[in-house]
Protein backbone atom coordinates (compact mmCIF):
# COMPACT_ATOMS: atom_id res chain seq x y z
CA UNK A 1 0.00 0.00 0.00
CA UNK A 2 1.35 3.40 -1.15
CA UNK A 3 2.55 5.76 1.76
CA UNK A 4 -0.65 8.66 0.13
CA UNK A 5 -3.38 5.73 0.48
CA UNK A 6 -1.68 4.92 3.69
CA UNK A 7 -2.31 8.79 4.80
CA UNK A 8 -5.44 8.98 3.22
CA UNK A 9 -6.89 5.76 5.39
CA UNK A 10 -5.79 7.18 8.62
CA UNK A 11 -6.89 10.15 7.95
CA UNK A 12 -10.66 8.59 7.38
CA UNK A 13 -10.25 6.55 9.90
CA UNK A 14 -9.46 9.48 12.10
CA UNK A 15 -12.63 11.17 10.81
CA UNK A 16 -14.68 8.73 11.36
CA UNK A 17 -13.61 8.61 14.85
CA UNK A 18 -14.11 11.89 15.28
CA UNK A 19 -17.61 11.94 14.51
CA UNK A 20 -18.61 8.25 15.93
CA UNK A 21 -17.43 10.62 19.40
CA UNK A 22 -18.91 13.34 18.83
CA UNK A 23 -21.68 12.92 21.68
CA UNK A 24 -18.58 13.99 24.06
CA UNK A 25 -19.18 17.66 23.10
CA UNK A 26 -22.68 17.61 24.34
CA UNK A 27 -21.22 16.38 27.87
CA UNK A 28 -20.25 18.78 30.65
CA UNK A 29 -17.28 17.19 32.17
CA UNK A 30 -13.31 17.24 31.29
CA UNK A 31 -13.83 13.46 31.96
CA UNK A 32 -15.34 13.13 28.88
CA UNK A 33 -12.47 14.19 27.00
CA UNK A 34 -10.52 12.33 28.33
CA UNK A 35 -12.86 9.16 27.05
CA UNK A 36 -12.95 10.26 23.74
CA UNK A 37 -9.23 10.54 23.73
CA UNK A 38 -9.41 6.82 24.66
CA UNK A 39 -11.28 5.67 21.97
CA UNK A 40 -8.74 6.95 19.65
CA UNK A 41 -5.63 5.99 21.45
CA UNK A 42 -5.46 2.70 19.65
CA UNK A 43 -5.48 4.05 16.12
CA UNK A 44 -3.14 7.15 16.32
CA UNK A 45 -2.57 8.55 12.64
CA UNK A 46 0.61 9.03 13.97
CA UNK A 47 1.89 5.84 13.36
CA UNK A 48 1.62 6.79 9.60
CA UNK A 49 4.30 9.76 9.67
CA UNK A 50 6.22 7.38 11.68
CA UNK A 51 6.27 4.98 8.57
CA UNK A 52 7.43 7.76 6.52
CA UNK A 53 10.00 9.09 8.65
CA UNK A 54 11.71 6.13 9.30
CA UNK A 55 11.97 5.52 5.49
CA UNK A 56 13.00 9.41 5.37
CA UNK A 57 15.73 8.50 7.94
CA UNK A 58 17.38 5.59 6.14
CA UNK A 59 17.11 6.86 2.35
CA UNK A 60 19.87 8.78 0.70
CA UNK A 61 18.58 12.52 0.03
CA UNK A 62 19.74 15.83 -0.67
CA UNK A 63 22.78 17.01 -2.78
CA UNK A 64 24.95 14.95 -1.00
CA UNK A 65 22.98 11.80 -1.58
CA UNK A 66 23.08 10.14 2.01
CA UNK A 67 21.27 8.90 4.81
CA UNK A 68 20.57 10.57 8.23
CA UNK A 69 22.30 7.21 9.97
CA UNK A 70 25.07 9.57 11.24
CA UNK A 71 22.74 12.15 12.67
CA UNK A 72 23.88 12.75 16.56
CA UNK A 73 20.99 13.85 18.56
CA UNK A 74 23.31 14.22 22.05
CA UNK A 75 23.67 10.33 22.42
CA UNK A 76 25.49 9.85 19.58
CA UNK A 77 25.29 9.14 15.86
CA UNK A 78 22.58 7.45 14.92
CA UNK A 79 21.35 6.77 18.34
CA UNK A 80 17.93 7.19 18.49
CA UNK A 81 16.49 5.32 21.82
CA UNK A 82 15.80 7.57 24.49
CA UNK A 83 17.24 10.56 22.66
CA UNK A 84 14.18 12.68 22.38
CA UNK A 85 13.58 12.65 26.06
CA UNK A 86 16.93 14.65 26.55
CA UNK A 87 16.04 17.38 24.21
CA UNK A 88 16.22 20.39 24.08
CA UNK A 89 20.24 20.24 25.13
CA UNK A 90 23.84 22.00 24.39
CA UNK A 91 25.40 20.48 21.37
CA UNK A 92 29.16 21.53 21.46
CA UNK A 93 29.11 21.56 17.14
CA UNK A 94 26.95 24.47 16.89
CA UNK A 95 27.57 26.02 20.18
CA UNK A 96 23.81 26.65 20.72
CA UNK A 97 21.00 24.27 22.60
CA UNK A 98 18.59 23.36 20.07
CA UNK A 99 15.69 20.97 20.21
CA UNK A 100 14.82 18.15 18.14
CA UNK A 101 13.68 20.16 15.36
CA UNK A 102 16.50 22.84 14.93
CA UNK A 103 18.68 19.52 15.64
CA UNK A 104 17.42 17.67 12.77
CA UNK A 105 17.66 20.71 10.85
CA UNK A 106 21.28 20.54 11.50
CA UNK A 107 22.05 17.18 10.77
CA UNK A 108 19.78 17.60 7.10
CA UNK A 109 22.35 20.41 6.13
CA UNK A 110 25.47 19.18 7.18
CA UNK A 111 24.53 15.27 5.88
CA UNK A 112 22.72 16.04 3.36
CA UNK A 113 23.32 19.27 2.15
CA UNK A 114 19.97 20.49 2.33
CA UNK A 115 19.00 24.40 3.47
CA UNK A 116 18.47 25.22 6.92
CA UNK A 117 16.37 28.55 5.30
CA UNK A 118 14.66 26.39 2.91
CA UNK A 119 12.98 24.46 6.28
CA UNK A 120 12.51 27.52 8.06
CA UNK A 121 11.07 29.68 5.14
CA UNK A 122 8.40 26.59 4.10
CA UNK A 123 4.93 26.84 5.67
CA UNK A 124 4.18 24.22 8.25
CA UNK A 125 2.56 20.95 6.62
CA UNK A 126 4.21 21.81 3.41
CA UNK A 127 7.50 21.17 1.62
CA UNK A 128 10.81 20.25 3.49
CA UNK A 129 9.27 20.70 6.68
CA UNK A 130 6.65 18.21 6.34
CA UNK A 131 9.28 16.08 5.40
CA UNK A 132 11.16 17.44 8.97
CA UNK A 133 7.72 16.72 10.74
CA UNK A 134 7.99 12.83 9.17
CA UNK A 135 11.43 12.64 10.69
CA UNK A 136 10.30 13.96 13.84
CA UNK A 137 7.26 11.91 14.31
CA UNK A 138 9.89 8.78 13.84
CA UNK A 139 12.58 10.30 16.45
CA UNK A 140 9.79 11.13 18.82
CA UNK A 141 8.73 7.52 18.68
CA UNK A 142 11.88 6.05 19.35
CA UNK A 143 11.71 7.76 22.99
CA UNK A 144 8.04 6.50 23.78
CA UNK A 145 7.73 5.22 27.32
CA UNK A 146 11.78 6.87 28.43
CA UNK A 147 11.85 9.29 31.26
CA UNK A 148 12.13 12.78 30.61
CA UNK A 149 16.08 13.95 31.47
CA UNK A 150 16.44 17.12 30.59
CA UNK A 151 20.00 18.93 31.43
CA UNK A 152 20.42 22.05 32.60
CA UNK A 153 24.23 21.70 33.39
CA UNK A 154 25.92 23.79 30.62
CA UNK A 155 25.63 27.29 31.11
CA UNK A 156 24.40 28.21 28.12
CA UNK A 157 21.01 25.24 29.15
CA UNK A 158 20.89 27.31 32.27
CA UNK A 159 20.77 30.69 29.96
CA UNK A 160 18.02 29.38 27.33
CA UNK A 161 16.19 27.97 30.69
CA UNK A 162 16.17 31.13 32.10
CA UNK A 163 14.78 33.10 28.79
CA UNK A 164 12.23 30.48 28.52
CA UNK A 165 11.01 31.05 32.16
CA UNK A 166 11.35 35.21 30.96
CA UNK A 167 9.06 34.61 27.91
CA UNK A 168 6.51 32.12 29.76
CA UNK A 169 5.53 34.74 32.42
CA UNK A 170 5.82 38.33 29.79
CA UNK A 171 3.20 39.82 28.94
CA UNK A 172 2.39 41.18 25.26
CA UNK A 173 0.36 41.63 22.58
CA UNK A 174 -3.31 43.69 22.01
CA UNK A 175 -4.94 41.38 24.61
CA UNK A 176 -1.55 41.93 27.14
CA UNK A 177 -1.52 37.96 27.40
CA UNK A 178 1.63 35.79 28.27
CA UNK A 179 2.23 32.00 27.72
CA UNK A 180 1.00 31.89 31.73
CA UNK A 181 -2.10 33.53 31.63
CA UNK A 182 -3.72 30.21 30.31
CA UNK A 183 -0.73 27.66 31.37
CA UNK A 184 0.44 28.80 35.54
CA UNK A 185 -2.57 27.65 37.58
CA UNK A 186 -3.97 24.13 38.19
CA UNK A 187 -7.51 23.53 37.20
CA UNK A 188 -7.93 25.86 34.43
CA UNK A 189 -9.53 25.16 31.42
CA UNK A 190 -11.30 26.88 27.96
CA UNK A 191 -14.67 25.34 27.75
CA UNK A 192 -13.96 21.36 27.88
CA UNK A 193 -10.22 21.32 27.16
CA UNK A 194 -8.23 21.37 30.35
CA UNK A 195 -5.36 23.39 30.25
CA UNK A 196 -2.57 22.40 31.69
CA UNK A 197 -0.23 23.88 34.66
CA UNK A 198 3.36 24.16 32.54
CA UNK A 199 4.93 25.77 36.04
CA UNK A 200 4.72 21.92 38.07
CA UNK A 201 6.09 18.86 37.12
CA UNK A 202 2.75 17.15 36.38
CA UNK A 203 1.51 19.64 34.12
CA UNK A 204 4.69 20.08 32.25
CA UNK A 205 5.11 15.98 32.20
CA UNK A 206 1.43 15.85 31.03
CA UNK A 207 1.86 18.72 28.21
CA UNK A 208 5.65 18.18 27.34
CA UNK A 209 5.75 14.55 27.03
CA UNK A 210 2.48 14.43 24.66
CA UNK A 211 3.98 16.25 22.01
CA UNK A 212 4.36 16.05 18.84
CA UNK A 213 0.93 14.95 18.45
CA UNK A 214 -1.36 14.36 15.64
CA UNK A 215 -4.67 16.21 15.37
CA UNK A 216 -7.55 14.94 14.91
CA UNK A 217 -9.43 18.57 14.05
CA UNK A 218 -7.12 19.22 11.32
CA UNK A 219 -6.00 15.62 10.18
CA UNK A 220 -2.06 16.76 10.69
CA UNK A 221 0.94 15.88 12.79
CA UNK A 222 2.27 19.09 14.68
CA UNK A 223 5.65 19.68 16.28
CA UNK A 224 6.31 21.72 19.27
CA UNK A 225 7.58 24.16 16.56
CA UNK A 226 4.22 24.23 15.19
CA UNK A 227 2.04 23.89 18.63
CA UNK A 228 4.21 26.98 20.05
CA UNK A 229 3.52 29.08 17.03
CA UNK A 230 -0.19 28.67 17.31
CA UNK A 231 -0.26 29.55 20.99
CA UNK A 232 1.82 32.98 20.14
CA UNK A 233 -1.09 33.39 17.68
CA UNK A 234 -4.15 32.94 19.49
CA UNK A 235 -2.16 35.35 21.85
CA UNK A 236 -2.21 37.50 18.98
CA UNK A 237 2.11 37.79 19.10
CA UNK A 238 4.10 38.12 16.15
CA UNK A 239 5.18 34.33 14.60
CA UNK A 240 8.31 33.35 16.10
CA UNK A 241 11.26 32.39 13.57
CA UNK A 242 11.16 28.62 12.99
CA UNK A 243 14.00 27.01 15.16
CA UNK A 244 14.50 30.73 16.99
CA UNK A 245 16.03 30.60 20.15
CA UNK A 246 13.13 31.91 21.56
CA UNK A 247 10.76 28.57 20.32
CA UNK A 248 13.80 26.76 21.93
CA UNK A 249 13.93 28.38 25.31
CA UNK A 250 9.87 27.93 25.60
CA UNK A 251 10.39 24.43 25.04
CA UNK A 252 13.18 24.27 27.45
CA UNK A 253 10.94 25.75 29.85
CA UNK A 254 8.36 23.04 29.84
CA UNK A 255 11.18 20.25 29.05
CA UNK A 256 13.00 21.22 32.17
CA UNK A 257 9.98 21.78 34.38
CA UNK A 258 8.76 18.17 33.01
CA UNK A 259 12.19 15.99 34.24
CA UNK A 260 11.38 12.83 35.78
CA UNK A 261 8.36 12.29 34.33
CA UNK A 262 7.15 9.69 31.12
CA UNK A 263 7.46 11.14 27.38
CA UNK A 264 4.59 9.69 25.57
CA UNK A 265 4.79 11.16 22.43
CA UNK A 266 3.25 11.13 19.56
CA UNK A 267 0.10 11.69 20.99
CA UNK A 268 -3.42 12.22 20.06
CA UNK A 269 -5.09 15.44 20.21
CA UNK A 270 -8.72 17.04 19.85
Amino acid sequence: MGLGLRLGLGLCLGLWLWASAGWVFAQSSTEDITQYRDMLSDSNPAELYIAAGEDKWNTPAGPKKTNLKYCDLGLGAGKLEGAAAQLPRYFKDTDRVQDLESRLMTCLSQLQGISEQSIIDAPFGEGPKKDLNEIVAYVVSRSKGAIIKVSTQHPKEQAIYALGKKAFYTQAGPYDFSCASCHSQDAKRIRLQELPNLTSPAGAAQAWGSWPAYRVSNGEFWTMQHRLNDCLRQQRWPYPVYGSDLTIALSMFMAVNANEGLYQAPGLKR
